[in-house]
Parts: C-alpha cells; structure tokens; sequence
C-alpha cells in the first residue's frame, strides 16, 4: 500500500506563495550586509551636525539593508552581483574617506583616525561583498510578492529611524562615536581628552589656553571698546565674519594673550558685532615650521599668503594666477595664526574659517575637524 507524503509546512496561510529561502553563502551576504547598514544608520545620527554627511550614510544604509533584505529571500546571480558592486562601493567609500577624506562631502572631507565603529562597519560590508561573489552563478530562487513587502517593510522602517536621529549631534572618538556631551562647550569645564597622539602636556596646554580666552576675550566684546584701544577693521564684516586688528599687538612680542591678541574675530551674520573668537598671530614671516608646541594635533596653524590688501589695511580680494596683487596692493607677509573661538563651533575650539578665510596649512597637512570636540551652534 503506498502512503502519500504528508505536505510540507510553510510560513504562509493556505493559497498564499512562501517566502523563498536563499542559498547559505547569500544568507551570510545578506545577514553582513544588514550589519553594515545598521552600523551606517548609527553614523548618520552621528554626523548629524553635517547634513550631507547624514544624508550619505541614509543612502549607503538604505541600500544594504534593502540588498541584505533582498538576499535573505532570493539568491540568483542577479542579486549576487549586485551585492558585490553595494560592498565594494562601501568598502572603497570609508577606504579613501580614511586616506584621503571625501572633498565632495562635507562633514567627511577630513580625513579622521580609523574607529572601531567604521572599521567594524568596512568589516561588515567587506564580508557581505566575498560571500555574495561566492554565492554568484547558484541556483536562482524565486522572490515572492511576500518577499518584496518584507524588503520594502525593514527598508522604510529604518530609513525613518535614521532621519530622526539626524536631530541629534555626536562626534567622534578614536573608539567610536560618543556622546555631544563631551564636545567643547565654553560654558561648560574644557576637556579636550581623546585625541590620540596628544601627550598629557600638550593636552593641557591648550585646555589652558581655551579657558583663560574664554574668561578674559570678553572684554573686547564691545567692538567700539576695542577700535578704540587700537584695532581697525579689515572691512570683510560683508563676509558675515569680521576681523579687527591690533598692529602694535602684533609687533609687542607678546603672543597667546587675551589681554593683547593680535586679532579679534566677530560674527556679523545676524547684523550688529558679535564676539566669537581670538585669532592669535605670531611674528610676521615665522614659518609654520616654527610653530609653538602647543596642543599637538589638537591645534593647526595656519597662514593667509593670497590676500591682498589696500595700503589702508582694508581687504581687497586674491591674488592672481601668477601669485600677485593688483597695483597699489599689498601681500602682506605670510604670518601664522590661529584661532580660539569663545563659542561652540563644529569643528572644534582651534577650528579655522571655512572657504578662502581658512587659509594655508603646512605641506602634508590636512584641515583639521576636530569633531571629537565640535558641536553644532
């Protein structure tokens, strides 16, 4: 007598197609790729103070853990190659983001020390790419209409969690991402801790530094106070920044002083002057070789060797191709400087301006970030 099988179980009611299983090489792909896009929805709540950055890490996100989604259901050759190009895209991503920065991107146009939770991230996507190569050219498995709710289903979910972490900002750490909490805030104690390759002293010094600025600027914060002790205007105040400056301050031999610095620098975006940091100079034509010894990679001098000015003092554009000023201006000798800002700012309290008014590092320099210790204003 023969026995018929008795049917196989499946996951759905009766008359509706099951979810189709994949091969175990494109679960591995799938489970690693879901890993990295967890890790990426993470980092974009992290960068949040930089909107382009966030926005990068949603899309890279969105796109492995909709393939990891789609790997867990279905595994033709298709689906495998596609895989291979999402990982090595990531990989390649946070490789020359770790090299070189991302220009293109800001918020990752600094190169930043390798962490563990991008590396972790890298790691992930790198597995998920060899597993899906490996699964490439295997048995092709259907994809149900069950399937494509439960890509779309976990890709919506975390795409809307991801945006309302953006809100929120974080910096970054030599292990990862920690809290804003620590960032530097001058109304709070200065604690510059966490950069690596700063020594205890140097740390201190430029703590010491941040804090008696942020006690003593102030009393430049009328800018009538201060044109009347001896500062004139640059007249860049239309740039939304402006900068007022001391020249006896700058020839008294005296540096790194909020009682006589060099430079005051104004925020002149909302109208009015606003105070916001020192920009302390050194002596004219001192290289930026010669430099003080102070914070170690916390700080980063720079120079302005483009800027023309009027016999007055007075900004008046760039230099040309060939390196000149137009006639009757002047190349001031390149100077190093530095700032100290009295308010937040997210790249740090030693951050420098952006565009042309950021000026010249040192050769084999990069601009500095400092997002372990940038908030967001």
């Amino acid at each position: 007598m023969t026995v018929a099988a008795p049917p196989k179980p499946t996951l759905t009611e009766p008359g509706a197609a099951p979810l189709s299983l994949a091969t175990p090489w494109m679960v591995v792909a799938g489970i690693a790729s879901l890993g990295a896009g967890a890790v990426h929805f993470a980092a974009a709540g992290a960068h949040g103070e930089h909107k382009a950055a966030a926005v990068t890490f949603i899309a890279l996100a969105v796109a492995q853990v909709a393939w990891g989604s789609w790997a867990l259901v279905r595994s033709d050759r298709l689906v495998g190659l596609l895989g291979v190009v999402v990982g090595i895209g990531a990989v390649a991503g946070w490789a020359l983001a770790k090299t070189e920065g991302l220009p293109f991107i800001p918020g990752l146009d600094v190169v930043e020390p390798v962490q563990f939770a991008d590396t972790s991230a890298a790691v992930l996507a790198g597995l998920s790419t060899l597993a899906a190569a490996v699964a490439v050219g295997r048995r092709s498995v259907g994809l149900q209409v069950q399937s494509w709710a439960v890509v779309l289903l976990m890709t919506a979910f975390a795409t809307a969690g991801s945006i309302a972490t953006t809100g929120h900002s974080h910096a970054h750490s030599a292990a990862g991402h920690v809290h804003a909490a620590t960032a530097y805030d001058p109304a709070l104690p200065i604690d510059l801790s966490g950069t690596p390759g700063v020594t205890p002293r140097q740390q201190a010094a430029a703590e010491n530094l941040v804090a008696l600025t942020v006690a003593r600027l102030p009393q430049w914060a009328d800018a009538a106070v201060a044109l009347r002790s001896g500062f004139h205007s640059i007249g860049d105040g239309f740039t939304g920044t402006e900068h007022l400056i001391n020249t006896s301050f700058l020839d008294d031999g005296v540096t790194l002083d909020p009682d006589r610095p060099e430079s005051l620098v104004y925020d002149t975006s909302k109208g009015g002057r606003t105070l916001v940091a020192a920009m302390y100079m050194l002596a004219p034509g001192t290289p930026l070789t010669k430099v003080p010894d102070l914070g170690g990679a916390l700080v980063q001098w720079h120079v302005h060797n483009n800027l023309c000015f009027s016999p007055t003092g007075l900004i008046q554009g760039i230099v040309n191709a060939a390196g000149q000023c137009s006639r009757g201006q002047v190349n001031p000798t390149p100077t190093p400087m530095v700032h100290v800002w009295i308010t937040k700012n997210a790249c740090g309290p030693f951050a420098a301006l952006e565009g042309i008014g950021g000026g010249q590092i040192a050769a084999g320099q990069t601009k500095l970030c400092d997002h372990l210790h940038g908030t967001g204003l």
